[in-house]
């Protein structure tokens, strides 16, 4: 078996690493962080499927850490809508360009990181029950199958809802590797897994699960203001990489 140049090796661990931890503090973001590394080493029909594997191994790692926040009542909603809108944004691939769809959920991302830093007291909706978290999910689901962009979405939201770290974990991270896995198996369907993946993937689980579990030990310590801190700061940095990776 003929191992990739050390060199790539290097950049592809560092990004497993780096994605991993992001991915164990915050439930979300390992996509964004992975690519800017991954896709300097091979080639987006491998790194595409590669991230949904590792994502998913490190929200299964992470699971009985935050088990206590989720909400099977509250969650079905999102999981059903999502599972729908994959196929929907899968085959709207064909109809809508990537460039402006990430520039503009990129836009909406910076703005709203931008409003919720300065305000004092975050507004609450409490509105539209289980139809409204639905239709949230949908939007994941769609963006997930659309741009592998299923985490905004529920990430805002849960926010929006007024629900603390754990509640907010509750929900990103189920939907998150449900729709991931579902894109995983999509790319088994069209036979993107390849040798080439399975030599990464056997670099790249590991160390994800390395990176999430640090991730995972400091998540333990923070408080629900910082929890929002962070994921504010993570939706501004993921607006950014969208926005930039749309000029390249």
């Amino acid at each position: 078996m003929d191992l990739p140049p050390p060199g790539d090796i290097a950049i592809v661990v560092a990004g497993a690493l780096a994605a991993g931890f992001v991915n164990g503090l915050s439930g979300t973001g390992y996509a964004l962080v992975a690519l800017g590394f991954w896709l300097q080493a091979m080639s987006p029909l491998t790194a595409a499927p590669l991230t949904a594997l590792c994502s998913v191994a490190g929200h299964i790692q992470s699971l009985p850490r935050i088990w206590s926040g989720i909400r099977w009542p509250r969650l079905w909603p999102f999981l059903v809508a999502g599972a729908i809108g994959v196929p929907i944004g899968t085959m709207l691939l064909e109809d809508v360009r990537p460039q402006p769809l990430k520039v503009g959920v990129g836009l909406l991302l910076i703005v709203y990181s931008a409003w919720m830093a300065f305000v004092r007291r975050p507004p609450v909706v409490a509105g539209g029950g289980r139809v409204a978290d639905a239709a949230v999910g949908l939007v994941g689901g769609v963006l997930g199958g659309m741009a592998s962009l299923s985490g905004p979405a529920p990430t805002i939201w849960a926010q929006l809802r007024g629900y603390g770290k754990n509640e907010q974990r509750g929900v990103n991270q189920p939907f998150n590797m449900s729709v991931l896995f579902l894109a995983l198996i999509s790319a088994g369907i069209a036979g993107f897994l390849d040798r080439t993946f399975f030599i990464w993937a056997a670099i790249c689980v590991p160390t994800t699960l390395i990176g999430a579990r640090i991730g995972l030990a400091l998540y333990g310590r923070i408080d629900d203001v910082q929890f929002r801190r962070i994921l504010l700061a993570l939706l501004a940095f993921s607006g950014l990489t969208l926005i930039g990776s749309s000029l390249r």
